[in-house]
């Protein structure tokens, strides 16, 4: 199976390893990855912000860079639901109705595709410790994605997955959330890993980048032991 990844723009720049794993992850179960080097952003962070004119402008991009029938693999459930959710607001009946539409079809998020579309749990990964998942509010409520992860994970050899208090609450991102009401965010990212220690995790993992770089950066200013990772460099791990 040929099959199209989407790197988000924040991934591409910020966690490069993430989506590098995932590729390792695709090839290793069979599928021959191809990447388009002109992709760049979706367009949720300016449609998010209010700028819905210059989103549409990238989203038509977006859409004109992956004009294959075949399925888009992307490793973060905001970008995924964010194209399969507002598409069709920017783009029915328009002319690239057509196109949108198939790109919805085909748009999957990474632990999506692997057990439902792919149907393979068990990856033959290795992490040795205590861990506990973090449900984004983009994977649980844009995406719909849940049990997934978890079963991913519960097949990794050595690691023990321990569920942490009010793992469905936001953790304070929010995209420009985070930016415009700073200690609001704080506060909701302070509890969030403070949940996680609770259940003794040594790893905080969750399907989007973005929620584990807005709780890192509380973790590394702590000075706590707590590790964030992209369940694609769980997946990864142990057979490298």
């Amino acid at each position: 199976m040929i099959v199209d990844i989407f790197i988000p723009c924040f991934i591409d720049q910020i966690y490069p390893k993430a989506a590098e794993s995932m590729v390792k992850v695709l090839e290793k179960v069979g599928c021959a990855v191809n990447y388009n080097p002109e992709q760049t952003c979706c367009g949720q962070p300016a449609f998010n912000a209010g700028y819905w004119s210059e989103a549409k402008e990238v989203s038509e991009k977006f859409i004109k860079e992956f004009q294959n029938d075949r399925y888009i693999v992307c490793p973060s459930a905001s970008c995924a639901g964010f194209v399969k959710n507002y598409f069709p607001e920017m783009f029915h009946n328009s002319a690239l109705h057509n196109e949108f539409k198939q790109i919805q079809k085909n748009m999957f998020e990474f632990t999506d595709f692997m057990v439902n579309i792919l149907k393979i749990t068990d990856i033959g990964a290795t992490l040795k410790g205590i861990a506990t998942y973090h449900d984004s509010c983009a994977a649980l409520r844009e995406y719909g994605v849940r049990r997934e992860p978890r079963v991913l994970l519960e097949k990794v050899k050595g690691l023990e997955l321990r569920e942490m208090k009010d793992t469905e609450t936001c953790c304070g991102f929010g995209g420009s959330f985070a930016v415009k009401f700073e200690p609001i965010a704080v506060g909701m990212g302070q509890e969030k890993v403070g949940h996680a220690l609770e259940v003794g995790a040594e790893y905080l993992i969750s399907t989007d980048m973005s929620c584990l770089m807005h709780m890192e950066g509380y973790i590394k200013k702590q000075n706590m032991n707590l590790q964030v990772m992209h369940i694609a460099d769980v997946l990864a791990s142990g057979w490298e």
